[in-house]
């Protein structure tokens, strides 16, 4: 029997006091009943003696003290899992919003989800290809592996996020691939983009997409990552495929949490988001991962806007904590209309050496990589001197590594949202490039490589 309560103190906000209430848990949903019968829901947040703490998922509008009734429904938040979540447009809150059917669960599972035991952890190792150059031959993505792009306001990170989404795939196996796409407090033009853009290339039906729009209650916002990595687990490790988890934009997740944090009065830590906020990323982030006994997978892409393009911010300071490393967007590249803006000098992905070389990508890709990161550090060391003492200081060799520069944002960094290159396209456009420069140059790349790889009129 289901206890009802009217005994709400007061209201602030989206916070609710409720006083004299009985074996009420942390997490636990609960429903508000308005005098006019309309129900809202809410969960609890702080249990002190009798008096429960709740917060509402809707606006606290209409709610009136006297009339109103309170009962808790003696369960966290769950989320009705099945296969047929794949090609579904649902809300935050994993509500449908596509004029579909509710789904006909196998089960429902707690979004909080548990972390994964480090000792049933596998290594991420293998191969994911995601179409983009500046991603696939200098900063591999491996199967299992966190790798958060880190943007600015105002750069083109939906349309990469798109792209990466629509393209991703793990080469040489047979394991069935899904997207679980979650947008984080975004425009309704953003989300206008994302379910047309899965429509029309027809990624959508490899792709469980989670919306939750900018006007709606910060407490949603903090749902829609678990909601999305709840339905990957299950596809992952119970239906065993390779699921790529993207989510967009951490930024709003994270001013989320600090708007609910000083609701409810907590102390702030750094810049008055919350002190646990690194707790709080880590209980997302470390749900990515492999697992010994599953042969599915879940790789995450999170994205997130940097305040004032500002890499010690905490959200992104703590992110690169968490994370095995991040793709850097350039605003100085988006200028001079590079597209994808990738800047891949401060680019990292702490994993690639795991995922290249003979059998997932190609012999010479590490020793290329190495190559074309030294050659590109150095084009841009010499286009900064020449912009300082004049194109006639350089020598002959600076001047073609500064060509060498110019020629790799134009060529490999730059190929637009709706090119899909192959690694091979991509290690081919490498050597393409490394032609530029004279063989003795190479000092990075084995000899039998050079002999096999480089284009003949440069040796």
């Amino acid at each position: 029997m289901i206890k009802e309560y009217r005994t709400i103190q007061e209201v602030a906000g989206p916070l609710m006091l409720v006083k004299d209430v009985e074996g009420v848990a942390f997490n636990e949903l609960g429903e508000i009943e308005l005098p006019d019968g309309s129900v809202r829901r809410c969960k609890v947040l702080e249990v002190n003696g009798s008096n429960v703490l709740v917060q509402l998922f809707e606006s606290s509008t209409g709610i009136n003290l006297e009339h109103s009734k309170v009962r808790f429904l003696g369960k966290s938040q769950d989320m009705p899992v099945s296969e047929d979540m794949l090609g579904r447009i649902f809300s935050g809150m994993g509500t449908p919003i596509d004029g579909g059917p509710s789904i006909i669960p196998d089960k429902r599972m707690d979004i909080n989800g548990l972390p994964m035991n480090p000792a049933a952890r596998d290594y991420p190792s293998e191969f994911i290809q995601t179409g983009v150059s500046a991603i696939d031959g200098l900063n591999t993505l491996v199967r299992g592996q966190k790798l958060p792009i880190f943007s600015g306001s105002g750069l083109p990170h939906a349309k990469l996020a798109a792209q990466i989404a629509r393209q991703a795939k793990v080469l040489g196996t047979d394991s069935k691939f899904a997207v679980v796409f979650a947008a984080i407090g975004i425009t309704f033009e953003e989300a206008d983009f994302f379910i047309e853009d899965f429509r029309v290339t027809g990624a959508l039906d490899r792709t469980v997409l989670f919306i939750n729009l900018a006007n709606d209650p910060a407490i949603e916002r903090i749902s829609t990552p678990r909601m999305a990595l709840t339905a990957a687990e299950y596809l992952a490790f119970e239906k065993d495929m390779h699921v790529l988890v993207i989510l967009t934009d951490i930024t709003n997740y994270a001013e989320a949490l600090r708007e609910v944090s000083s609701a409810r009065k907590e102390v702030p830590g750094r810049r008055g988001y919350p002190g646990y906020l690194y707790t709080d990323l880590a209980t997302l982030y470390e749900r990515a991962g492999r697992r010994k006994d599953s042969g599915g997978s879940i790789t995450m892409i999170p994205i997130l806007t940097m305040p004032e393009d500002d890499k010690t911010h905490p959200i992104p300071d703590l992110t690169g904590y968490i994370t095995e490393g991040q793709i850097i967007l350039s605003r100085e590249l988006y200028r001079k209309d590079v597209t994808p803006p990738i800047d891949v000098l401060p680019s990292l992905s702490r994993l690639k050496d795991k995922g290249i070389g003979e059998g997932k990508t190609r012999a010479d890709h590490a020793g290329t990589m190495n190559q074309l990161f030294a050659a590109y550090a150095q084009g841009k060391e010499a286009k900064e001197l020449m912009t300082i003492l004049g194109e006639a200081a350089l020598s002959e060799l600076d001047l073609l590594y500064a060509k060498f520069a110019d020629e790799f944002e134009k060529h490999y960094v730059s190929q637009g949202y709706e090119t899909d290159r192959s690694i091979e396209e991509t290690l081919s456009i490498g050597w393409e490039l490394l032609s530029i420069l004279p063989a003795t140059e190479l000092k990075r790349i084995r000899p039998e490589f050079i002999e096999k790889y480089l284009p003949k009129k440069a040796q």
